[in-house]
């Protein structure tokens, strides 16, 4: 089986949001996922694109994705943010996710990152593990806060 990984494509955008929401359906939230391919076109491919994306391709279908942006610390600088790495479960086991992370640890090498940061959930022992081959540094010290639209809407 040949996997290829690409740049994601505004056509690929369909097969990437059913990878989305496949991976909410996995991670028990699936009315989370607010989002649409409408979005994720304009946010990617629009005017003002503000994500990357590789797809992972078998026989021409989209099985995995990464999503990242490029992202700034005053602490560290320039950083890459990987939003989501995703693999349709049939293709797991293959070396698809280590084929996409390694092609978004070469982005991030390549310009010139200080980091490569993501989320992991602290139930998810197969990607714990994925991470933990690359000797990724798991930090439980911080915790992730935000505010949503709503929250927003209110406050501000």
């Amino acid at each position: 089986m040949a996997i290829t990984i690409r740049s994601a494509e505004e056509h690929d955008v369909p097969a990437m949001f059913s990878l989305v929401q496949e991976l909410a359906l996995y991670e028990r939230a699936p009315d989370e996922v607010s989002n649409t391919i409408e979005m994720m076109k304009a946010d990617g491919f629009g005017n003002h694109p503000i994500y990357n994306a590789y797809v992972a391709e078998v026989d021409k279908a989209i099985v995995g994705i990464a999503v990242f942006y490029t992202a700034y610390s005053t602490w560290k600088g320039k950083y890459i943010y990987l939003d989501d790495l995703i693999v349709t479960e049939e293709f797991r086991r293959y070396g698809t996710g280590k084929k996409l992370f390694d092609a978004v640890g070469s982005f991030a090498k390549k310009n010139g990152a200080n980091q490569l940061r993501w989320h992991v959930l602290n139930w998810n022992d197969p990607a714990i593990n994925f991470y933990k081959n690359y000797d990724a540094s798991l930090d439980l010290e911080w915790i992730t806060c935000k505010l949503t639209r709503e929250q927003i809407s209110s406050l501000f």
